[in-house]
């Protein structure tokens, strides 16, 4: 039992581990599962409820309508940090100020300011519904783009990058917990494949297409190509987006998910006389329009916005976090570097030509995110099948075996190449690989995570990004003089032996998973956070 991962001595199911198929372990729940909702051979994890308002309950093309115009959102909001990357010599040039400074306040603010924000707005969410979040978000975002459109300083625009990284908070950090909300724990990996499709074309594609805005219209055009795409994007999220939080209990005969940090409990509901799910009436679609429903929860705000920093020592928050804030920051790094690198001999390419350097990069991350997103399911299923059909989450970890080799390889190679002066199709096939184990290092880190800890995937996901953007700022601000200092080749074999020591922390966090997760839930500081 556990292919590889270690049972635990104190607890047969610790948070997390979950039944899969029909077979009954001597593990899981005496308790009949012929009453239990199922997919097939597959038993829903979480059970939903018999109510019409449970969004588990909801049609899988109303759920997948709301993934996708919070992914298309998401991706466009992540967009607009690298986007600017093309365009740093020329604004440097235009306001006359040197090179790292612009690439703090052009690229690192915005960043900074959408991983300090989301401590704030993962709490209110939690507390008043995401969907006030997300509209909200879209606003500001369409004004700060309008105001960049017009901005005509470098304070002005410095300003704005501030201003536009409060905004984005919501639409880059809210999205993973409304995937818990909407789809069970076998669907999950498809929908955040999605999700990673779209940060994955936001990163790169923004790049490609800013390249030529800039070239031929200037910075401020690329401002206001994105004002009039969240223009298009405001309406979507009003009238698509509704609430996802669902507050009541859920009710399939005994709850099968009895994890301590599942949204089900152990109550068999039906014998609470009169809250019978069934009986409630579907809510109407002018009333799922509200954006403002009153406290959805009577948890603390200011408990909440703190909540994320002792999560970082959950096990699985601290795994997930240094995977995906290394992956994502150096895929980041990589598109401010590599103006430097290919605006210089032997390369000497405009701010267009740059932006299409990425092509390559983003063909990799749209063919393979949604092959990750797939194996993401389709892996930890089969080793479930052949594990009594028992789920542990460390399954998903089995897709770092191939993000680990293509990012290692693919900075070591684009270091050599650019210091060498190799064709530039080299150049572009190292960075690929990197950008082809985005996701699945992603997929891994988050999904693992979800499943460990579901009802602070809002919180555990902060913290994630909180660190991914603390680092890109950090490397943001002396990416350029490292370069300079170093060269790519010193500089990108350094990033490489980091990202695979980071990247090697899966093998304890694979084997030794399940006991930390019970470690974790049989701890009293743990049951106060």
């Amino acid at each position: 039992m556990g292919i590889g991962v270690l049972e635990d001595r104190h607890l047969d199911r610790p948070p997390g581990t979950s039944k899969l198929g029909e077979e009954q372990g001597s593990s899981f729940d005496s308790a009949s599962t012929g009453d239990l909702k199922k997919d097939g051979d597959i038993i829903l994890v979480p059970q939903p409820s018999n109510s019409p308002n449970d969004p588990l309950n909801w049609s899988m093309t109303w759920k997948n309508s709301i993934m996708l115009i919070l992914a298309f959102s998401s991706g466009v909001t992540t967009s607009l940090g690298p986007m600017i990357s093309p365009g740093l010599i020329v604004i440097s040039q235009q306001f006359n100020v040197d090179p790292d400074t612009v690439s703090t306040f052009m690229v690192g603010s915005i960043l900074l300011f959408t991983g300090s924000v989301t401590f704030f707005t993962a709490s209110g969410a939690n507390i008043w519904g995401k969907r006030p979040f997300f509209v909200i978000s879209t606003m500001m975002l369409l004004i700060s783009n309008i105001w960049g459109t017009f901005a005509d300083s470098f304070p002005s625009l410095a300003a704005m990058r501030i201003f536009q990284g409060i905004a984005s908070a919501p639409l880059e950090t809210l999205v993973t917990s409304t995937v818990s909300d909407l789809f069970f724990v076998h669907q999950r990996g498809f929908r955040l494949s999605l999700w990673g499709v779209m940060l994955g074309s936001g990163v790169l594609l923004g790049q490609i297409i800013s390249g030529f805005i800039i070239e031929s219209m200037g910075i401020s055009g690329t401002f206001a190509v994105s004002a009039i795409i969240f223009c298009v994007i405001l309406p979507l999220v009003y009238f698509v987006v509704v609430e996802t939080t669902y507050t009541k209990p859920r009710d399939a005969g005994m709850i099968i998910d009895k994890r301590p940090d599942s949204r089900d409990s152990e109550v068999d509901f039906k014998e609470l006389k009169g809250d019978d799910p069934a009986n409630e009436q579907k809510e109407s679609y002018k009333s799922q329009l509200r954006l403002l429903r009153g406290r959805l929860s009577d948890d603390s705000f200011w408990r909440g916005v703190i909540k994320p920093f002792p999560l970082i020592c959950f096990p699985a928050v601290i795994f997930s976090t240094l995977v995906y804030a290394s992956f994502f920051c150096w895929l980041l790094m990589i598109g401010v570097l590599s103006v430097n690198v290919f605006s210089a001999p032997p390369y000497n390419l405009n701010s267009a030509q740059i932006g299409l350097t990425n092509i390559p990069l983003a063909i990799g991350a749209l063919i393979f995110s949604p092959i990750s997103g797939w194996m993401a399911d389709a892996i930890p299923v089969w080793m479930a099948k052949r594990n009594g059909g028992v789920f542990e989450p460390e399954f998903r970890l089995v897709l770092m075996v191939i993000a680990i080799p293509l990012s290692t390889a693919g900075f070591i190679g684009f270091g050599v190449s650019a210091s060498r002066g190799l064709p530039l199709v080299w150049c572009l096939v190292w960075i690929t690989m990197h950008s082809i184990a985005v996701p699945f290092a992603s997929q891994a880190s988050i999904s693992y995570v979800i499943d460990c800890h579901t009802k602070d995937a809002n919180q555990a996901f902060v913290t994630i990004n909180f660190v991914k953007a603390l680092l890109s700022f950090i490397a943001s601000t002396v990416a350029n003089g490292m370069l300079a200092k170093f060269g790519p080749q010193t500089l990108f074999t350094g990033i490489a032996i980091l990202n695979l020591g980071i990247s090697l922390l899966t093998i304890p966090s694979y084997i030794y998973g399940k006991r930390l997760r019970s470690w974790v839930a049989r701890s009293d500081w743990a049951k106060k956070i």
